[in-house]
């Protein structure tokens, strides 16, 4: 079974800077893409941006220019740096891996909140 552990979120000012980082039970490059996704209340979960196998990313309109989604080779994670955060940002934001049969895992999940 493949775990997926999440790290790096909390309370932020709007235009401030966080990094998340998501590790994975195995290595990251077994799968087919990996990604982040947020869901904020009442509202439904929504990719925020992936990376496939390939290298090849993938960005939310809402976050392009502001976030990047990259591999940590030598920790085996895979990075969401957010840059110039706003209150619309504040979600749960969570990790996903997807197998090259189509079998995905998520994580548990990190609080990012962005307020004065």
């Amino acid at each position: 079974q493949v775990q997926l552990v999440e790290s790096g979120g909390g309370l932020v000012q709007p235009g401030g800077s966080l990094r998340l980082s998501c590790a994975a039970s195995r290595s990251i490059f077994s799968f087919a893409a990996m990604g982040w996704y947020r869901q904020a209340p009442g509202k439904q979960r929504e990719l925020v941006a992936d990376i496939v196998s390939s290298g090849t990313t993938n960005y939310a309109n809402s976050v392009k220019g502001r976030f990047t989604i990259f591999r940590d080779n030598a920790k085996n994670t895979v990075e969401l740096q957010m840059n110039s955060l706003k209150p619309e940002d504040t979600a749960v934001y969570y990790c996903q891996a997807i197998e090259q049969g189509g079998q995905e895992y998520w994580g548990q999940g990190t609080q990012v909140t962005v307020s004065s």
